[in-house]
């Protein structure tokens, strides 16, 4: 593979992107010249105003020419929770963004220095984040990390498995947090539903034998419930209207007949009385 250095870049036309190198294959660029033409890029990308094809020419040839970086980083991730290598990579390319984003040459630091951190926390993040069968709150996923240690340290201390208050005074938490964050641990890993249940020794049984199918009566059920007290503060003719039309089953005519009224006034009294007791079931909910 031909290496692209800074003695085989050449200039662009002042109608391009000003005093900058054209950098035909900005993946290509060996790593020292990276660092090199890197300067170059950030000090013209400093002066030029976003959104002007000058701005992108460079910001896009930075990020190319550093995706070295990202590569490098990843590498120490081969392997790590089964993720496929390029989503990694993927991921840390958007450190590496952030870090072209913010880096100034004022800071007397190297870029290279100052955006391997930014790849690295970005690739944590991602492995912090999708790593848990079940998504739960940042917070805890870190008090878990912090549970472990402290359990070990303890076990270690103690030649026993720690209480809870042990690990609250440890951890500084709560008993309350401790507990919240046992729990929470229980959703880093699952398992599937086709596993067969331990000490069945045919593999026939499995744990969705165990789990119970949804039964849909028990929304009516609910909703019945929910509906007694309501019903139960309407006035006599509206409770009497209702149940001669769904306990009955009676037709707006009939009813009308039964009250002495018409049937138009009937279905006007049904709506009102339908609609009060919809608004207060989503009261409920």
């Amino acid at each position: 593979m031909t290496v692209m250095t800074v003695s085989t870049i050449g200039t662009i036309g002042a109608g391009d992107a000003g005093a900058l190198p054209d950098v035909a294959e900005p993946r290509r660029v060996a790593p020292k010249d990276a660092r090199a033409l890197s300067k170059l890029f950030f000090r013209q990308l400093a002066t030029l105003d976003e959104g002007t094809h000058e701005y992108q020419y460079a910001r896009n040839t930075l990020i190319e020419m550093n995706m070295s970086l990202v590569r490098f980083a990843a590498g120490r991730f081969r392997g790590r929770g089964g993720d496929d290598m390029e989503d990694i990579v993927q991921v840390g390319m958007i450190g590496l963004i952030k870090a072209i984003d913010r880096f100034e040459l004022s800071r007397e630091v190297e870029f290279t220095t100052f955006a391997v951190p930014y790849i690295v926390g970005e690739i944590k993040r991602f492995f912090r984040d999708t790593s848990w069968a079940v998504h739960v709150p940042r917070r805890l996923q870190e008090a878990r990390v912090q549970l472990a240690r402290a359990t070990e340290e303890l076990h270690t201390r103690l030649g026993r498995y720690p209480r809870v208050p042990e690990l609250a005074a440890l951890m500084n938490l709560t008993e309350d947090e401790v507990i919240e964050a046992r729990l929470a641990s229980n959703g880093y890993t699952s398992s599937s539903l086709d596993a067969a249940i331990d000490g069945d020794q045919e593999g026939e049984t499995a744990l969705a034998d165990f789990i119970g199918d949804e039964d849909p009566a028990i929304a009516l059920v609910e909703d019945f419930h929910s509906l007694a007290p309501l019903i139960a503060g309407l006035g006599e003719r509206d409770r009497r209207i209702l149940h001669l039309r769904f306990v009955e089953e009676l037709t707006q005519a009939e009813i009308g007949e039964r009250l002495g009224c018409s049937q138009m006034h009937v279905s006007r009294l049904l709506a009102r009385v339908i609609k009060r007791l919809r608004e207060g079931l989503l009261t409920r909910r």
